[in-house]
């Protein structure tokens, strides 16, 4: 870390693939680096809180004031895997170094895996590391509205359609001339006051929040926001209305059609749009290894997403 407390190149992270294959050529290698980002300040025992402790010759950590051993991997996306883990490193790599992503097909083709599922459940476990629960809420001026999302609507719009609703919050900068950070949602309620609930869970209050004036969204301005509003109902061009939210909305779409091809079923869109969102909002950052750096440190501080769970819509947090 710099003096500013920042990850630097180089130093905390690789800078290209060479010095990745370089920094990460075995398993203990990326044993070090995965205890570096789980432990920052030192190891510290699950079940007694110590933190003095010896590495054992299987590659643990055992305290010694309980004796218990402890795997870095433990309670990680990484737990008990049986592929080495320079592997997985190089898949983070692949994964955050295209700049609009990976499919499954693509990964399993860079990386040789024999099979399409491991592919697919690696992406759908890194992508349950891409957002942190604890991240800071939007501020500002930030644009409110909702989306869909899906394939072709047969006559239908809106609400009433076969498509997905999706909630939006488009952080503004530079005045309001600019796009910042973006949050995504879905929802079972379009047109009700969920959007109204989704923006007081992302957006700080006494941010002001634009809209197209929708009635249950006004109470927003009784929630410690200061709010606007501009009726849509007659405007010649909907989305000069809410730029932000309407180019946030073609983009998202777009990237579901160019990169994934619509290959996405309802009760895993959740996980897809917390990509879209952890691409948007890291769009501007000069390294790729600087990704790679922010998703293996989630990675390593991510609850196991064991397959089964990765299947069924019911145990999908989202829809419970």
């Amino acid at each position: 870390m710099n003096e500013s407390g920042h990850p630097e190149a180089g130093v905390d992270y690789p800078e290209t693939y060479q010095e990745l294959l370089a920094w990460f050529p075995d398993d203990p290698a990326c044993l070090d680096y995965l205890a570096q980002l789980r432990w920052p300040h030192g190891f510290v025992c699950p079940a007694c809180a110590a933190t003095e402790h010896w590495r054992t010759s299987d590659g643990l950590w055992m305290c010694k004031e309980c004796a218990r051993r402890t795997s870095v991997t433990a309670g990680t996306i990484f737990h008990r895997t049986r592929t080495p883990l320079s592997t997985w490193f190089a898949a983070i790599w692949f994964v955050t170094s295209q700049k609009n992503g990976i499919s499954a097909q693509g990964l399993q083709r860079v990386l040789g895996f024999k099979s399409y599922e491991t592919a697919w459940a690696w992406m759908h476990k890194l992508r349950r590391a891409m957002v942190r629960p604890d991240r800071d809420r939007l501020a500002g001026i930030v644009e409110l509205d909702e989306t869909f999302v899906g394939g072709v609507s047969r006559g239908k719009d809106g609400a009433g359609s076969d498509k997905v609703p999706v909630m939006i919050a488009v952080e503004k900068t530079g005045n309001g001339r600019k796009l910042g950070r973006i949050r995504l949602e879905v929802t079972d309620r379009p047109g009700t006051v969920a959007l109204r609930e989704f923006a007081q869970r992302t957006v700080t209050p006494g941010s002001t929040i634009c809209t197209d004036g929708a009635v249950y969204l006004r109470k927003l301005a009784k929630k410690g926001y200061t709010y606007k509003y501009t009726n849509g109902y007659n405007a010649p061009n909907k989305a000069d209305l809410l730029p932000g939210v309407h180019l946030t909305a073609s983009l998202l779409k777009r990237w579901l059609s160019g990169t994934l091809h619509f290959a996405v079923a309802e009760h895993q869109l959740p996980y897809y749009l917390d990509e879209f969102t952890f691409r948007f909002n890291r769009r501007n950052a000069t390294s790729r290894g600087l990704l790679f750096y922010r998703l293996i440190e989630q990675a390593a501080n991510t609850d196991p997403a064991p397959l089964h769970t990765l299947l069924l819509p019911e145990l999908n947090p989202y829809f419970s």
